[in-house]
């Protein structure tokens, strides 16, 4: 770790020292070196919340660790109901610290930003116009597991919390399936909040480089329309040219695993799971700010400060183009009809931006005897790379006017109203003709994933039945503007879906049959009594040798094409409502 630099110059790359003498934190009175303890940071949200009354501490659901989520909302006029300041025109500025408690470079710039938009109200003119929200620590569970063992190699702070929470799930890959009581939770909140920019502070690790801060951000494409293009021709612009006037010059995530990034990258792929890509599903231009592991941990905690007050003066100067730009974009999407299902890179499609590293060498390992890579910091380089951010959809799909899902489904529904999707219950038993999925095959993964093992390679074919629909069961209209969210979850084939999260795994097993004695004598009486039955048998008879030895298998293909074979089986149980179901 670099020495430590004075306390006073620390301390002045923020507030003057009889400033901080009132709300000083962990992070300074330790000369840059300590993040604070989930107890300590809490108290000192309570104690500043207490002092003014522009800042409001709210405690909201539970978390897997036992305590609840806080949330922290700054508001210039004192006033708290969301639902009204957004009718008033603010717009909303949400912020998440700690997913991953090993990275707490946000912890620290949150609480820093805060005292000083409590302290010096001049400096942040927009704040007329903007609300403020925060998560102090998201993972609570992994930020009280601390150590300072489990960030190998980062560069500070001393002590930090742990990747898994309290039941060791990563949270940046649990915001569609939703095992936690974190994920649920942030859901309600980020609902209630809708926010018009979303920041989730992060530190990277991977190949070393010159910068201090990489953006980790949703692709054009994936937010599509007019504020796919907002976000590249304005948001992105503004905040790089921010970040370079301040001295922290930033580069999009460098995702170069598998190589060193002098020879180019790839945008981060973040599929809904993921924080940004779950924001983008709503609409929200998300961000995962990730600094440099190995950059001295004062270093990266300003350069998360410069981001967030970087976003604060976008907000201030675009804030009436954003409101209106996500107003355009969630009315064009209650009627879009095509919805994209899975993306794939572009590999031949790329921009090219100048990348600051350094010089890749391979040296031999005094481990292992072998070449090794190694960054050498005196040899810095700049070159133009290729940056492959174009993903082209791979697999769409046409929107239903709605879908049916069976009450027992409960859990699916449960995820559905955290996050925010219109629905209303059936009043009366009913029969209708609608629209239903096979699944014809699938591959489950080996291996587990974040305590699944997903089902992927979906190939499916549709059929049109007659359902048996119960009172209570539920409906769900497709004219939302959280439609992107519906069709990406409920469609089977979808790259973060709940049938690839095993939701549905249970129509995937046979659960009745038969005695291969007793359905002998029935099998014959069907095939007397059904022609085409028995044509169908001797045709697959004659086309299959092996089948035509095989008595087990004539007897079960009879009972496969009977009304005694199992309808459940493979039957996707979420229904879709199409032209001319009755």
């Amino acid at each position: 770790m670099n020495k430590s630099k004075p306390l006073g110059f620390l301390l002045s790359l923020f507030l003057p020292l009889s400033m901080i003498a009132q709300y000083p934190t962990r992070f300074e009175t330790s000369n840059g070196t300590q993040t604070p303890t989930y107890a300590e940071g809490i108290a000192w949200y309570q104690r500043i919340a207490a002092d003014f009354k522009e800042i409001d501490i709210q405690t909201k659901g539970l978390t897997d660790s036992g305590f609840p989520l806080h949330l922290v909302l700054y508001s210039k006029n004192r006033k708290f109901d969301l639902a009204k300041l957004k009718a008033q025109g603010k717009a909303i500025f949400f912020i998440n610290n700690g997913i991953h408690p090993g990275e707490p470079d946000g912890v620290d710039a949150s609480m820093l930003l805060l005292r000083d938009m409590a302290l010096h109200l001049d400096r942040f003119p927009m704040l007329d116009s903007v609300v403020v929200a925060l998560i102090p620590f998201y993972n609570i569970g992994g930020t009280l597991n601390r150590s300072s063992t489990s960030r190998v190699s980062q560069n500070g702070p001393e002590e930090h919390g742990f990747r898994g929470n309290a039941r060791n799930y990563d949270l940046n890959r649990d915001f569609i399936k939703a095992d936690t009581r974190n994920a649920l939770s942030f859901e309600a909140i980020f609902q209630e909040l809708d926010p018009d920019v979303f920041i989730d502070t992060h530190v990277s690790n991977g190949a070393d480089y010159q910068y201090t801060m990489t953006f980790c951000y949703a692709q054009e494409e994936k937010l599509g329309g007019v504020l796919g293009a907002f976000h590249k021709e304005t948001f992105l612009p503004y905040l790089y040219d921010h970040m370079k006037k301040t001295g922290f010059e930033a580069t999009p995530y460098v995702n170069a695993f598998g190589q060193t990034p002098d020879k180019g990258f790839s945008q981060f792929p973040d599929w809904p799971r993921y924080s940004t890509g779950y924001a983008a599903l709503f609409h929200t231009m998300g961000m995962m700010t990730e600094t440099h592991m190995l950059k001295p941990y004062p270093q990266r905690v300003k350069a998360t400060y410069a981001l967030l007050e970087g976003v604060l003066q976008f907000l201030g100067k675009h804030r009436a183009r954003l409101l209106a730009v996500r107003q355009a974009t969630k009315e064009a999407v209650k009627t879009q009809a095509e919805f994209p299902l899975t993306w794939k890179l572009n590999g031949e499609k790329f921009s090219e931006v100048e990348f600051k590293g350094y010089e890749p060498e391979y040296p031999l390992s005094q481990v292992s005897g072998q070449k090794r890579l190694y960054y050498n910091r005196d040899k810095p380089l700049n070159k133009i790379v290729p940056f492959y951010d174009h993903y082209d959809v791979d697999l769409k799909t046409t929107k239903p006017s709605a879908y049916i899902i069976p009450q027992g489904w409960h859990n699916v529904i449960e995820r559905l109203k955290v996050s925010g999707v219109q629905m209303r219950q059936l009043q009366q038993d009913s029969t209708l003709e609608l629209e239903v999925y096979i699944i014809d095959a699938f591959q489950s993964a080996k291996n587990p994933y974040e305590g699944h093992h997903q089902n992927t390679s979906v190939d499916l074919h549709t059929e049109r039945h007659q359902i048996n629909l119960r009172k209570g069961d539920f409906f769900i209209p497709l004219n939302q503007w959280r439609n992107r969210f519906i069709v990406e979850v409920l469609e089977p084939q979808g790259v973060d879906s709940y049938f690839r999260w095993n939701f549905f795994d249970t129509v995937l097993q046979e659960k009745g049959g038969y005695s291969s004695y007793v359905f002998e004598d029935l099998a014959a009486e069907l095939l007397q009594k059904d022609p085409a039955l028995k044509r169908k048998l001797e045709e697959k008879k004659q086309g299959d040798k092996a089948f035509a030895e095989n008595a087990g298998a004539q007897l079960d293909f009879v009972y496969r094409n009977s009304i005694y074979w199992e309808k459940e089986y493979m039957r996707y149980p979420v229904y879709r409502v199409v032209a001319n179901s009755k």
